[in-house]
Order: C-alpha cells, then sequence, then structure tokens
C-alpha cells in the first residue's frame, strides 16, 4: 500500500523564493537517493533548473495578476509518496509518481519526481509549482485535501494492481514515515508467524504424513512435544506453541487434512494467504476476468482457494452474459467488431497524445533555453568584453557554459533566431487544450476497451469458441 502527504513550501527565513524552492529540489535529487539521477523526471519543466523555473513561473503569475503576498506566499507543494516494501519496482514507483500528480493537478502545474531507493521502503518526492501554465491561478491547499489525495492514491494503486490501506486510523495529518513507522510496528513477526511460515515450507517439500512432517520442523530446530496436542518450541523460545493455536489451516486437523490431499493430488498445496482485511476489492459491478483455476492450482494454491475460484467464476459468468444484453452484444461478430473499434479510438489517442507531448517537450526545452539565455546573457557579455580571460571564465564557468547550451537551442532551429515567449506559451496552451479534449475521450474509450476484452476473453473461456466458428450465437448453450 502507499501512504501520502502533502506540505506546502514557503519562503524561508533569509532566503529569496528561488533559494528556498531550489533547497528542497536539490535534496529530492540527490543522486545518492535517485540512483544517480536515473529515477528523477519531470512535467513541464526541465528538472535540471526547476527551482528556476518555478521562480520564474511566480514572477509572472506576479506580473500578470498583480496579486503578491507576503513572506507566507507559497511557491510549491512537496507531496511524499511511500510504499509498501517489497511491493513495487524503483521504475514503476517513479511512474505511479507522475500519474499522482499528473491527475492530482490537472496536468495544469509544472513538477518533478524523485524516487529514493536509500531506505528500504521505495517513496517518491513530487514538487509541483503553485503557479499553473498559464500563469494566471494558483493551487490553493483546500480544506480536506490530504484526503482527497490519498483517496486519489488509493484509486491509482487499485487500477494498477497494488494494495491500499482501507479506513486507517491514524490521522490523516500524521507524517508518511511516522505513519510507516507506526504501520511496521503493528505488522511485526511473532514466533507464530515464523512457525507458519517455517511449516509451509516443509509441506512444499511433500511429507506423506503428519510425523514426516514434524521430523521436517525437527531438521529446522523445532522442538516437537506430544500428548493430547502436539506443540512445537522454535530455538531460543521460552514456551511451547500449540498446533492447535496457529490459527486456520495449521491446527493438527487442518494439517492432517492438507496432507492428505497434497498425496493425493502429487502437488504440494501450501494453504491460501488469507487477504487482509485492508485490502480493497475490485468493484463488484463491473465485469471481471474468469480465474484460470488450473494454472492457478498448479502454483500451489490450497483447496479453498479453488472454492472460492469456482464461486467467483460463476458469478463473472452472471456477470458477463448480463453485460452482453444490456449492450446488445449477443452475436460474435458484432462483439469482435465494437471490441476492435474500441482498441483502435484508445490505441490513436494514444499516438495523438505521445504526438502533443514530444511537441510540448520541445517547447518545454525553448522555454528553459530562453530563461537561461537571458540570466546568463550579461555575464557572458562581460566575459566577451574581458577578451575572453581565462580567469574569468574560471569565475563564472557555470553560467557561461549555460548560455552556450542555450544558444545551441536556438541555432538547431531553422530560423536560428530566439523564439517570442509569448508564442511559445500561445502554442502551448492550444496543445495542451487539444490533449485535455483528447485525454477526456481517451479514458471513456480506455475504459469501454478493458470491459469489451474481459468479456471477450470471458466469452472465449466459457463456450470454448472454435476460432472458425465466427457466426457462432453466445447465447445458444454449449451443450
Amino acid at each position: 500500500m502507499a501512504t501520502t502527504n502533502l506540505i506546502p513550501i514557503h519562503t524561508a527565513k533569509g532566503l529569496t523564493a528561488g533559494k528556498s524552492i531550489a533547497k528542497v529540489i536539490k535534496y529530492v535529487k540527490n543522486p545518492e537517493k535517485t540512483e544517480n539521477g536515473s529515477l528523477v523526471t519531470a512535467f513541464a519543466c526541465n528538472p535540471q533548473i526547476a527551482d528556476q523555473e518555478f521562480a520564474y513561473m511566480k514572477r509572472l503569475y506576479i506580473d500578470r495578476t498583480g496579486r503578491k503576498r507576503g513572506k507566507d506566499d507559497v511557491i510549491a507543494y512537496h507531496l511524499r509518496q511511500s510504499f509498501q516494501p517489497g511491493e513495487i519496482t524503483p521504475e514503476e514507483a517513479n511512474r505511479l509518481g507522475r500519474e499522482l500528480a499528473q491527475r492530482f493537478t490537472h496536468g495544469n502545474h509544472a513538477f518533478i519526481v524523485a524516487t529514493h531507493t536509500d531506505r528500504h521502503h521505495i517513496h517518491n518526492h513530487i514538487i509541483f509549482s503553485a503557479v499553473n501554465l498559464e500563469y494566471d491561478q494558483k493551487f490553493r491547499n483546500f480544506w480536506g485535501s490530504s484526503k482527497a489525495l490519498r483517496q486519489l492514491n488509493d484509486v491509482i494503486c487499485l487500477e494498477n494492481g497494488y494494495s491500499v490501506i482501507e479506513n486507517p486510523k491514524e490521522k490523516e495529518s500524521k507524517k508518511y514515515n511516522k505513519w510507516l513507522e507506526t504501520h511496521e510496528t503493528k505488522k511485526k513477526i511473532t514466533q507464530r508467524d515464523n512457525l507458519k511460515a517455517v511449516i509451509d515450507a516443509a509441506l512444499a517439500q511433500n511429507p506423506k504424513d503428519l510425523p514426516e512432517l514434524l521430523t521436517l520442523l525437527r531438521k529446522d530446530g523445532f522442538e516437537i512435544k506430544h500428548g493430547k496436542h502436539i506443540s512445537v518450541k522454535g530455538q531460543g523460545e521460552q514456551r511451547f506453541k500449540r498446533l492447535d493455536s496457529l490459527g486456520d489451516g495449521y491446527t493438527q486437523n487442518d494439517l492432517t487434512e492438507r496432507l492428505s490431499e497434497n498425496n493425493n493430488s502429487q502437488t504440494a498445496c501450501p494453504p491460501q494467504k488469507r487477504r487482509p482485511d485492508s485490502i480493497t476489492r475490485p468493484d463488484d459491478r463491473k465485469v471481471n476476468l474468469l480465474v484460470d483455476i488450473q494454472s492457478r492450482l498448479q502454483k500451489a494454491k490450497g483447496p479453498g482457494y479453488e472454492k472460492w475460484a469456482k464461486r467467483f467464476n460463476l458469478k463473472e459468468m452472471a456477470k458477463t452474459f448480463s453485460y452482453l444484453r444490456e449492450h446488445n452484444l449477443l452475436n460474435r461478430a458484432e462483439l469482435d467488431r465494437r471490441t476492435g473499434d474500441a482498441c483502435f479510438r484508445t490505441n490513436n489517442a494514444v499516438q495523438r497524445i505521445n504526438a502533443i507531448n514530444v511537441r510540448q517537450a520541445e517547447l518545454k526545452k525553448l522555454r528553459s533555453a530562453i530563461i537561461q539565455y537571458s540570466k546568463t546573457r550579461e555575464i557572458y557579455a562581460q566575459y566577451k568584453k574581458s577578451n575572453w580571460s581565462p580567469k574569468f571564465r574560471r569565475q563564472h564557468e557555470q553560467e557561461i557554459e549555460a548560455h552556450k547550451e542555450a544558444k545551441k537551442v536556438f541555432d538547431s532551429l531553422p530560423s536560428k533566431r530566439i523564439p517570442k515567449m509569448k508564442d511559445i506559451q500561445a502554442e502551448y496552451d492550444r496543445l495542451q487544450e487539444e490533449k485535455t479534449a483528447i485525454d477526456r475521450q481517451y479514458k471513456a474509450d480506455k475504459q469501454e476497451m478493458r470491459q469489451l476484452l474481459i468479456v471477450q476473453d470471458n466469452v472465449r473461456r466459457i463456450l470454448d469458441t472454435d476460432p472458425r466458428k465466427e457466426d457462432r450465437k453466445i447465447g445458444r448453450s454449449t451443450r
């Protein structure tokens, strides 16, 4: 699961607005924490000079609106997103961080995402500008924004198959690292948890009966005590623990039954782990993909899982046929046609959005180059006036190199001239409007495509369809 926290970044005491945001961004981009910067990504800004761009956006906002606050003015917002250890890769965490920032700001604010891997839990630092891309409005930290952020984060995690925390008892304002400490303390592995894990590992070795299972436990250093109830004690532990105290699936009778089932199927089947109560299940109103029971059983799923999967498949078959009737898709050819159309519309929208993103990235690069050029123009003029003095270059090497890099961007243009900022912004705004309209339709098409693909696959499994029988009616009996 993932936790979130939203922090406004104010002008720090004794620092300018630019230096305040630079201090935070420098920390989140730390190469030692982001795998040499490979886990730092951005939207509508250059991650190398994001602090300068955010400060520049703020100045444009003041010039355009005339609104200027005092020392409590918010320059940007710092969003932290932490994931459960071992649940996600750094690259996937960075992708989810970008998606969270994009959807939380509705694509109207520039942001950077830095994924830190220096701790046992992977976490994102997201910094987004308080000023929007049109420089005429600012994001306001509204009442309940933390709750809205957490709900959006839960939706994104569920959409991507990751767990979420349902109805957390911790206060919403609690920082994510403090929450994580509390949560991990509550989930501390007990001696009974360790014993159940050892039993699962022993069952995977296919013991023929309970005495053989106990022998395997002895080899692992456990002491066995027989009597009315079998009890087990690990090395360094003070008390024996009855098998009957370990819970469902680990009592003496349950283990005997499981061993019998294992021997009958010639497959080691560890017990199905119960889903934590904190995991949110899929929406029952949607059609879900049927479970391939046989393939799952081969992956060491127990008999309890098989019973659940059969009930689940019956419900999903009923919802599949209900979907087909509601959408008038009782003909296989029509189902395939509608599915193909939805896939085409979705893929076409993705290509159009990608093309717009490429052009917007070019415009952002131009905008960054203009900012760098204007900031370093005076230094470069002095360098030229000094007759290219080596001493002056050593003193201002960073500014001089930044000026040269910016000029290279302009030289690569067909006109080889510095474009006007207002022209760049006008084209960017036009593309953003077009992308917003496409994205709105894309979300609806994508949702329809997912449901149709699931329904199409379910129909294939239910009817065991022969590809040569394309005219077969979906509602016809399979007998």
